[in-house]
């Protein structure tokens, strides 16, 4: 009997030291095999951790990451452009932490680690923490973002102005586009400004590289979204930004958004009673579209013909109207290109584009205030407002991933009243 109790006896320890987790390495490769990591070398790698970045403020918040502002530690000189950072944190959902960084995020890092444009925004680094869930992109720092100088600082641009943003967005599409890269995802709160006038796009997070495979067409706001997109096209190119780069330069002038729809059909009818209802005369594959047969029960009331003309009378040129209405053409064959946008008659006529330097400035909003890294500070007035730019983000929309701004009513000493938009 004795015998029999110490054979029970030793299987017990033995399934008890089964289940003891300290008898497994922490890390094993896909094959099972231990790996001995030690995290201040082998895990991090080239990166940088988190600790060398003081984190001062929460700038943003979109489906895939929080954005923070940050100083870094390693430099001393408080003068040098890379002293302060936004540092972008990857959001990884709990049911996805043992399934490693999203492949948004990795998208992101891949495609900008080899993009240099000075309009658009640079990844310096990747910090990561402690655990395998806790990485940061290191981007360079913008001061603001269009979205908010739009709704919550009401700036009003002078032709010169505008023209300078956007060129410096044609000169970003052009460099992404040169190299196959479509973002997907242009929209106001994705243009940064920094202090010295330089426009960044910024969110690369539904970025692909041109491929003839299918895409998805739930991509880019709504507000912002192209009409193929809207009609279900997963074959699509470049095209789709400079539609949304249309949509946004004439928010910019008109200070509002053109078709600030609920949803996709909202978007559809809105578009057909700024630009009239698409046909197979102006366009001619329309019929291809894969949701073409619904649009003549989703569009409603529509205008017949093109009413930019009359939205931007006596506010500005024919040529702004003009490219304006390239970029918002409905055939995305027929639409302009980026470099055809550059060198178009609205970029040479008077008044010219004003420097970079010469752009207007705004006060960052005591982003001096609260250091505690936490956005909850009494000091801390760099507010997250939620979704921004777009309402409506549909399945794909990427949320707000740029710097929101809350300038606390310091422009010429009088409150601001705010814009709220849908969504």
């Amino acid at each position: 009997m004795s015998s029999r109790r110490e054979r029970e006896r030793g299987r017990e320890r033995e399934e008890e030291e089964e289940d003891d987790p300290s008898r497994y390495p922490k890390y094993m490769s896909i094959t099972g095999e231990p790996l001995q990591l030690d995290l201040d070398k082998s895990f991090l790698g080239k990166c940088r951790h988190i600790d060398e970045f003081e984190s001062l403020n929460q700038l943003g918040e979109g489906t895939y990451g929080v954005v923070r502002r940050a100083r870094d530690r390693k430099i001393t000189n408080r003068t040098d452009k890379h002293a302060i950072v936004a540092l972008k944190q990857v959001r990884i959902f709990d049911e996805d932490r043992n399934n490693g960084i999203p492949i948004t995020a990795l998208r992101e890092i891949f495609l900008l680690r080899d993009l240099k444009h000075r309009n658009v925004v640079r990844v310096l680094d990747v910090a990561v923490g402690d655990e395998l869930h806790d990485v940061y992109m290191v981007m360079e720092y913008a001061e603001q973002d269009l979205a908010n100088l739009l709704d919550y600082a009401r700036v009003n641009y002078s032709q010169s102005e505008v023209k300078c943003l956007a060129k410096q967005l044609f000169e970003g599409l052009e460099y992404l586009h040169d190299r196959n890269v479509i973002h997907r995802d242009i929209k106001a709160s994705n243009l940064l400004l920094t202090a010295k006038g330089i426009l960044k796009i910024a969110d690369f997070g539904l970025a692909r590289e041109y491929s003839e495979r299918p895409l998805t067409p739930s991509v880019v706001t709504v507000w912002y979204r192209s009409p193929e997109l809207l009609l279900g096209a997963s074959r699509y190119t470049e095209a789709v930004d400079i539609w949304a780069a249309g949509m946004v330069i004439g928010e910019i002038i008109k200070q509002t958004p053109l078709c600030p729809g609920e949803n996709e059909i909202d978007q559809l009818n809105k578009i057909a009673q700024l630009l009239g209802v698409p046909n197979d005369r102006i366009w001619p594959k329309i019929h291809t579209m894969p949701s073409y047969h619904q649009l003549k029960y989703r569009i409603q009331n529509p205008q017949r013909q093109n009413q930019l003309e009359i939205l931007f009378l006596g506010v500005t040129s024919s040529a702004t109207v003009n490219l304006i209405n390239s970029c918002l053409t409905y055939d995305p064959e027929k639409r302009i290109t980026a470099r055809q946008c550059l060198s178009h008659e609205y970029f040479r006529e008077a008044p010219a584009p004003k420097e970079t330097s010469m752009m207007p400035t705004f006060p960052e909003s005591r982003n001096s205030g609260n250091n505690n890294g936490g956005a909850d500070g009494a000091n801390d007035t760099i507010a997250v407002h939620g979704k921004r730019a777009g309402g409506y983000d549909g399945a794909g929309g990427s949320g707000n991933g740029g710097y929101v701004f809350d300038f606390d009513g310091q422009f010429g000493g009088m409150p601001q009243k705010k814009r709220h938009r849908h969504g």
